[in-house]
């Protein structure tokens, strides 16, 4: 499906209309969520409130026509000039369109008549790439924000009416129609979301009993363990929370993830979390894994597990370290990067250098190569599952086995979807 995309650059004066001479730094507050999860009703309640603002607002729309900035025009009492609206196609601004925005948002700091940013992206873009264009650049672009504009706080919604649904059904945990062919389902973008933010808005709680919000925020904070998670109904949040927050930081939201927190911490890590019936735990395994058995697994793996995350060792595929990638009930599993035991020595030994730990795991035959894998969920069994996990790895005769022999189900060349979210 080919998607168009709409970027409407609104520029907002509230209060005060002077124009900004100060070389401040401008503060940007980014808010993601999946479509329908509220953020275009949270933009316009922080718009509407009473703090003093003098505010630019830019809608990233995947659509024709831009519904999201007609609703911020509509809803929030502003003025408009033609040459404030940019249309823009065939693209997003977490991919082809981040040098365009960037020319866009430099436009308007040469015009400086703001002290804010507020950016509303797709349901579908994913964060990491917009917070990297704004802290660090891009290189397609000649406007360089670095200095001008100070990325502040990363926004994440998730409607909590749609995740209590998923939640308990074990279907999608978005509303979002899904793809097959595309490279990307809803729920991976959500789980992105999640877990690149520094403070969460779990809106719509309206529509979900408290015992089950207590459930589903307890898995959220098991998934982000650094966020702020602040409750919400039809996007009414204090701006406070979420403007001028200093909460951002780049190295500390790449290591958030709770998966990666899992991994730092230990194998067979019972979460904190317990009491909600939300666990986590790592598995390893020293041996490769049997190709056509783990992909049978990876095809029917709980309901309760929302997340999983890692890489692992196939048998046959020694050349590369292949991944999983489990979000919601979207699957995907195949090559995901390289073995150091594959890599020259040198190259090998500045490795060994910059990662010490690598070296003491160091398997005299095969080197690094082994699987380190993250499940994250609500009500599963955890010993059935790292039962069925040792059922894939291969047993001792099997280690004497010619392994190219296995029929390989994963995919050759990138990671390729092995169960599309249930819509």
């Amino acid at each position: 499906m080919l998607y168009n995309v709409i970027i409407s650059i609104l520029t907002l004066l509230f209060h005060n209309t002077d124009v900004l001479s100060n070389n401040n730094p401008i503060p940007v507050t980014i808010l993601s969520g999946s479509l329908g999860a509220g953020k275009t009703t949270t933009l316009n309640h922080i718009l509407e409130s009473e703090q003093e603002l003098n505010a630019a607002v830019l809608v990233n729309d995947m659509g024709e026509v831009n519904v999201d900035a007609d609703l911020v025009e509509r809803e929030s009492d502003l003025t408009q000039n033609d040459d404030e609206i940019i249309e823009m196609s065939n693209g997003c601004i977490c991919c082809r369109l981040r040098g365009d925005m960037l020319d866009e948002v430099g436009r308007l700091a040469d015009e400086r008549n703001f002290e804010y940013l507020l950016v509303e992206s797709s349901g579908i873009s994913e964060p990491i790439p917009v917070a990297q264009t704004f802290a660090r650049g891009f290189e397609d672009a000649d406007f360089d924000p670095t200095g001008v504009y100070e990325l502040d706080t990363m926004v994440s919604l998730v409607d909590a009416h749609s995740f209590w649904k998923g939640f308990d059904s074990g279907k999608a945990l978005t509303d979002d129609s899904v793809d097959p062919q595309g490279n990307r389902v809803p729920e991976e973008a959500l789980m992105d979301q999640i877990e690149f933010c520094d403070v969460l808005l779990l809106n719509k709680c309206d529509l979900v009993p408290d015992v089950e919000l207590e459930a589903i925020e307890a898995l959220l904070k098991t998934l982000q363990p650094r966020a702020k998670i602040i409750r919400t109904e039809h996007g009414a949040v204090d701006p406070k929370e979420i403007l001028n927050t200093g909460r951002f930081d780049f190295k500390w939201a790449s290591q958030s993830a709770g998966w990666k927190r899992e991994l730092q911490q230990g194998h067979h890590h019972e979460s904190a979390s317990d009491e909600h019936g939300v666990a986590s735990f790592v598995f390893d395994a020293d041996r490769p894994f049997h190709p056509e058995r783990l992909s049978e697994l990876f095809t029917s793996l709980p309901d309760g597990i929302i997340r999983a995350k890692g890489f692992f060792w196939s048998a046959g595929r020694e050349d590369v370290a292949m991944g999983l990638d489990k979000s919601g009930q979207s699957v995907r599993a195949g090559p995901k990067g390289t073995w150091v035991a594959t890599l020259p020595k040198a190259q090998q030994q500045r490795y060994f250098a910059a990662r010490p730990g690598i070296k003491e795991n160091w398997d005299e035959q095969w080197g690094d190569r082994g699987s380190e894998l993250v499940f994250i969920g609500r009500e599963f069994d955890q010993e059935s599952l790292v039962a069925d996990l040792e059922d894939c790895v291969l047993s001792d005769a099997e280690m004497d086995e010619n392994w190219n022999s296995y029929p390989d189900p994963f995919g050759r060349d990138e990671q390729r979807e092995l169960v599309l979210a249930d819509d």
